[in-house]
């Protein structure tokens, strides 16, 4: 079962037009010859299609023994069996989290590094059902 993320398209675009606006205030000034010119805008178009690649390609993947959280190169196999809790957020500017919209869930885990992600799936209430279903266990607040 495969759930998309719900994109904040307010955020990606600030984001994106922040790199242009730095790069274009801070590099400018060492474009000396057409050949930096062509390298500098090169860096910055792949940087783009980087940062859109990485924004749009967020999904959620229930696999039999663990769910999959994927956003471009970047990937995290969470096992159902350390999944504690399940709750809304709203705060994103904070933790470890893979989409910047700022009404999602937090799924806690018991893991060394992270013990919980910020995601996004666009039918919250579709996840979380089919979350119960593969993690009983999992303490989900009833709001």
């Amino acid at each position: 079962m495969v759930y998309h993320s719900k994109p904040d398209v307010f955020f990606i675009t600030f984001i994106f037009l922040l790199i242009w606006i730095m790069g274009f205030i801070f590099l400018v000034p060492f474009i000396t010859s057409f050949t930096t010119l062509i390298i500098i805008s090169t860096i910055f178009i792949i940087s783009a299609i980087f940062l859109w690649w990485y924004a749009v390609s967020i999904k959620y993947v229930f696999y039999e023994d663990y769910l999959l959280i994927k956003g471009g190169p970047f990937q995290n196999k969470i096992p159902y069996q350390s999944i504690i809790k399940v709750a809304p957020t709203s705060d994103k500017l904070t933790g470890y989290q893979i989409s910047s919209t700022d009404k999602g869930l937090e799924l806690f885990y018991q893991r060394e590094s992270h013990g919980s992600i910020k995601i996004s799936p666009r039918d919250k209430m579709k996840f979380i059902n089919e979350l119960k279903k593969r993690c009983p266990n999992v303490q989900i607040p009833h709001n």
